[in-house]
Order: structure tokens, then C-alpha cells, then sequence
């Protein structure tokens, strides 16, 4: 799935080239479709060679400049525009499709950023029916995405300017995680969750909703559901974890969280509520972990909290805990367990 499209601007959403005629006219459907991909939950950036100042004013006379997030606008090159959007939202490339009228524009970044979908402004009709465009269900996550993504920046900028530690800047946000049994109505995100999230995914494992709903109607499985919230607003649900429950042992299956909350230590909390409830059922406690290039946090996670592999399955490394010494909740976050 596509989570970010990045414009081009000139013959791209408008006709023409602004810094040659002031009264550009958005291309038919542009403005549709850029509707549309929002509502879908889909992220939009810029990567436009333009005055900065001019493209942003003209953008908001069309009542579209609050649809893109970190524009990159200047004469640098579409390139590295696109890694600092993939940096910014902090998403992988391959999640990134870039739109421009300019094939040597596409191709260059095709060359450089194998990973990012190329399409052509002429297909921009097309878009809305591509399938990397189109995920299975409109939960109020996925509709709610780019608010959340400018609550985040509201967060960002509150760090960069706050005076004191990490710590003390975390426990002023005031957060609040709530962890609880995931029912019927939460399996839409939980799918989305699973298809969607790479970085902080322990064995990048994906389940659709009907394997979920089988999951939460069986004796054999828990799946929890992590909700966090802070005095900007909720992130919405950030993370799963699913156990497999066997006669004296459980094992971690799936363990993933939201890369917009990778800093904020609620992947260690929701691990001290897994380990916490182990401990109760007197139950080894095991996890799998699949290494890939992108999942190396959710490993330091698991080791931080205590985790040692003890086997191998082909590439899943087999983690245990041996629930000795289980690590508290972080003193800067508040946990509501349902």
C-alpha cells in the first residue's frame, strides 16, 4: 500500500508554470483525486522546483496547501525532496508514489529511489483506481491520518523548543496508554496495522480481518490492542500484540507499534503488561522475532526488556523471558489496563 503521494506542481496539479504565468489553473480532477486520497487516508507531499513562497500562496488560494504535509519546494533536487518527505513522516520509500509531468524527472528518482512508484501526470486519472491506492476499509484511523500526522507536528515543534530532558519533555505531554482486549469493532485497524507497519513489526506477520476475528473467538489466542493518548489529542490505536496460548507457555507471535510513536516507550510498556499477565498464568513466556533491515528497534526493544534468544526456526529467532525481573511501566506514562 502506498501511505504517502508526492506532487510535482507545474503541469502536475495546475496547467502551465507558475513562475511564467501567475494565473495557473488546476488540471481536471486534480483536486478530486487529491480529496479523495485523503480521505482514504493516504498522506500527500510536494516535490516541486518553484518559488516556495508563491507555490504555497497559490496552493492555498486553491484551498489545497493544508492537504500536504513537509512540501518541499526549491531548486534542490526531486531526490533528496523525497527523502526528507520519507524522513519527515518517517515511512519507508517503497511507500511513496511521486507524480510528475516530467519523464526524466521520474526516471531520475526511479534511478536513485528504485523502491518509489513513479506515475506519470497524464495517469493521474488512473490513480483513485490503482490498487496500491485503495485500502480494504475507511476505519477513523485511516480517515483521521493527516490530522494526526499535524497533531505530530505540533508535538515536534513543542520538543525542539522545550527546555529540559527527554524525560521531562515526555512526562509533559501527559500520556495516557490504554491496553485492552481487542474486540470485533478494532479488527478493521488491527488488519490495517499489520499490512501497514514495517519498522517497529517483530516478525513483519500480516492478518487479514477474518483470521482476526477467528483469533479473538479462540481460547488459543489473546490479542491486545494499545491505544495512547496526550494533552494534544489521541494517536488512535498504535499497536498489537498477539499471543499464542499453549498448556504452560505462550509465545509472541505479532508485536508491532506505530513508527509515529517509536520514541515514546510504549513498545517496552505493552511487553511489561504481556510479561506482567504471563507471570500471573505461571507460563514460559517466549516471543518470535524474523529479522529484517528494517525491524532492527522492535530486536533492541526485546533485549532491552530482558528478552535472550534461546532457538532458531529457519530465519525466526525464538526469544524467552524468563520473568525474573520484569521492567515497570515508564514513569512519565500512565497505563489504563481493560
Amino acid at each position: 500500500m502506498i501511505k504517502c503521494v508526492v506532487w510535482d506542481l507545474d503541469n502536475t496539479v495546475w496547467d502551465n508554470i507558475l513562475l511564467e504565468d501567475r494565473e495557473v489553473v488546476l488540471k481536471d480532477k486534480v483536486k478530486e483525486t487529491i480529496v479523495a486520497l485523503d480521505h482514504r487516508g493516504i498522506l500527500q507531499s510536494i516535490a516541486s522546483k518553484n518559488e516556495h513562497e508563491l507555490a504555497i500562496q497559490k496552493l492555498e488560494e486553491f484551498g489545497l496547501k493544508e492537504c500536504f504535509l513537509y512540501p518541499q519546494i526549491s531548486w534542490n533536487s526531486k531526490v533528496e525532496a523525497i527523502r526528507n518527505i520519507a524522513r519527515s513522516l518517517n515511512i519507508g520509500l517503497d511507500a511513496i508514489a511521486f507524480i510528475d509531468d516530467q519523464v526524466a524527472e521520474i526516471d531520475e528518482v526511479k534511478f536513485s529511489l528504485p523502491e518509489v512508484v513513479g506515475i506519470a501526470a497524464k495517469d493521474i486519472d488512473r490513480i483513485l483506481s490503482m490498487p496500491i491506492m485503495q485500502p480494504r476499509f475507511a476505519t477513523e484511523d485511516l480517515k483521521n491520518r493527516r490530522k494526526l500526522y499535524l497533531t505530530d507536528m505540533e508535538r515536534k515543534k513543542a520538543e525542539d523548543f522545550f527546555v529540559g530532558s527527554k524525560e521531562e519533555f515526555l512526562a509533559s505531554l501527559k500520556m495516557t496508554l490504554t491496553i485492552f482486549p481487542a474486540r470485533e469493532g478494532d479488527l478493521q485497524r488491527a488488519e490495517e496495522l499489520t499490512v501497514r507497519t514495517h519498522q517497529l513489526n517483530a516478525t513483519g506477520y500480516t492478518y487479514s480481518y477474518e483470521e482476526l476475528k477467528n483469533v479473538i473467538a479462540s481460547n488459543k489466542f489473546i490479542l491486545w490492542v494499545a491505544q495512547l493518548d496526550d494533552r494534544y489529542g489521541p494517536y488512535g490505536h498504535i499497536g498489537l500484540a498477539l499471543i499464542e496460548c499453549q498448556e504452560g507457555q505462550w509465545t509472541i507471535k505479532l508485536l508491532l507499534m506505530s513508527c509515529r510513536v517509536m520514541t515514546r516507550g510504549v513498545g517496552t510498556a505493552l511487553l511489561s503488561h504481556i510479561m506482567q499477565q504471563a507471570k500471573g498464568k505461571k507460563v514460559r513466556l517466549l516471543a518470535e522475532f524474523l529479522p529484517t533491515d528494517r525491524n532492527r528497534m522492535m530486536n533492541i526493544t526485546y533485549r532491552l526488556a530482558g528478552f535472550s534468544e534461546v532457538a532458531r526456526e529457519g530465519k525466526v529467532e525464538i526469544l524467552e523471558h524468563h520473568l525474573e525481573t520484569i521492567p515497570g511501566f515508564p514513569d512519565y506514562l500512565k497505563v489504563v489496563i481493560n
